[in-house]
């Protein structure tokens, strides 16, 4: 009995490790339950060789229910799994179960064969244990268990995403039922746009929407500091609610809103000549939602540019540099507020977006 507890505690804990259930296991954690899980085959083991194998209807009993967590656990780790290792590790587990199972069977029913035929698997056993690791040590001690990704130049270019960002931040002290828990609890995203959760609690969650279990977005366990970005490109218009797996009171929703057509303002032809009654942005000040793109179109003969900020002050937000005839800039607002810009070349040149 203590064999069968210690293997079905360590198979369990190994499990979990492996399924990316628990992510607090470490690699120590790894080890420690592997090494529990074999402690426990040893003395099942010994128990089995040495007094044979209990008949009775506890001991199927408590074989069944050990069975069942033990399928259960590997059924539920081979759908999430992400592990390298899944199929060495199976692959140990029955090269150790088979001859544990072909023992026991002849114990039971040659006892005379069972001794001989557990020594030389045991030695069988041992001796490949001993070359496998001696082998990795003569070789390469740190690399040799561990698959090597194989060297892959670093992109030099900029890869940040080129689509607006969203924000939504998984709040801390969440788990307590009735405390805020994703801001904003209502997020109204313009289809395109880059939704990013944050977790900023120190418990592990999820962003699931409940339609359909996440067959629309699933971040898949999030631990503080992580991010799930969800590109709304193909996601379809519509109202999504979504829960945190592990805290279903943990309720909000993702409204995606068709894309606005954009707001068009013209440079028009004299901008960069002051006079009384010359228009340099038409219109001078528009008023927009948040997440409509405005494009600024140079149909004069000179180069402008759109920039905010507030002359002679630039803030940054955006520029569009150096505008020839022709030319077309475009921005989205994804902020609420009041933006000022102005043509650094001709600063009498101002305009105004007003963003609710």
């Amino acid at each position: 009995m203590p064999g069968m507890g210690l293997t079905a505690i360590g198979l369990a804990g190994l499990t979990l490790s492996y399924a990316g259930i628990a992510h607090t296991f470490i690699d120590g954690m790894h080890a420690l339950t592997g090494l529990t899980m074999f402690v426990g085959l040893i003395f099942l083991a010994a128990g089995i060789l040495d007094g044979g194998i209990s008949t009775s209807n506890r001991a199927k009993a408590t074989t069944l229910v050990i069975l069942s967590i033990s399928l259960g656990f590997g059924m539920y780790a081979m759908v999430l799994n992400t592990s390298n290792f899944t199929i060495t590790l199976a692959g140990i587990l029955m090269a150790i179960a088979f001859p544990a199972i072909i023992i026991s069977y002849l114990y039971m029913k040659h006892p005379e064969v069972a001794k001989p035929v557990g020594a030389i698997v045991s030695m069988a056993a041992a001796t490949g244990i001993i070359m496998w690791v001696s082998f990795g040590i003569f070789s390469a001690p740190d690399t040799y268990m561990i698959p090597q990704q194989a060297g892959v130049d670093e992109p030099s270019e900029d890869i940040t995403p080129s689509a607006p960002i969203f924000a939504i931040e998984i709040l801390k002290d969440s788990t307590i039922d009735g405390n805020p828990d994703y801001s904003p609890d209502v997020a109204a995203v313009t289809q395109g746009h880059i939704v990013e959760w944050t977790n900023a609690d120190s418990v592990a969650h999820t962003a699931t929407n409940i339609e359909n279990y996440g067959e629309v977005f699933d971040s898949g366990l999030m631990n503080e500091g992580d991010v799930f970005a969800l590109d709304t490109t193909d996601v379809e218009v519509g109202e999504y609610v979504y829960e945190c797996s592990f805290h279903p009171w943990m309720v909000a929703t993702l409204v995606i809103e068709a894309a606005k057509e954009p707001v068009k303002v013209i440079i028009p032809e004299g901008a960069a000549i002051p006079e009384d009654g010359q228009i340099y942005y038409d219109p001078e000040t528009i008023d927009i939602t948040v997440g409509t793109t405005v494009t600024w179109d140079n149909v004069d003969a000179t180069v402008h540019t759109v920039t905010s900020g507030k002359v002679p002050e630039t803030d940054g937000i955006f520029d569009s540099e150096m505008m020839a005839a022709g030319d077309i800039f475009e921005f989205i607002f994804t902020d609420a507020g009041t933006f000022d810009y102005f043509c650094t070349f001709h600063p009498w040149m101002v305009g105004t977006v007003n963003v609710e």
